[in-house]
């Protein structure tokens, strides 16, 4: 129903930033929970980060990525960004933003919109 558009994906050296942004369109995100994730090549997509449209928009982050990434909406602009800093090798995958409209949603399974995904690559 809400179309996602990734972009900000780009090659970095480790210890680098990138913020990654989420362009929505179709729908209002101000009422769905967002969440971002990444599948690296060969792996399962795993969560990242997500945060709430209610109760206080509360965030959360996957224990490999709490204290590096933030996750913030802005309404006004429809968009949602995922700030990443001090940047792994290991973070190196296809990062997906995607939304529901249940709250404390961590799992894949839960979230109906996806985006197409943008590739972050992190040199050693």
């Amino acid at each position: 129903q809400v179309q996602l558009v990734e972009s900000g994906g780009g090659l970095v050296q480790a210890g680098g930033s990138l913020r990654l942004s989420c362009a929505a369109s179709g729908r209002t995100i101000s009422r769905y929970t967002m969440g971002w994730f990444r599948q690296a090549l060969g792996k399962e997509r795993e969560f990242v980060a997500s945060i709430n449209w209610s109760g206080g928009g509360s965030t959360y982050y996957a224990d490999s990525v709490k204290g590096r990434f933030t996750i913030s909406r802005d309404n006004a602009k429809n968009t949602v960004y995922l700030q990443m800093n001090s940047l792994k090798p290991e973070d190196t995958a296809v990062y997906y933003c995607a939304a529901t409209k249940g709250l404390g949603q961590i799992a894949a399974r839960f979230f109906g919109s996806w985006g197409q995904g943008t590739q972050v690559t992190v040199s050693s």
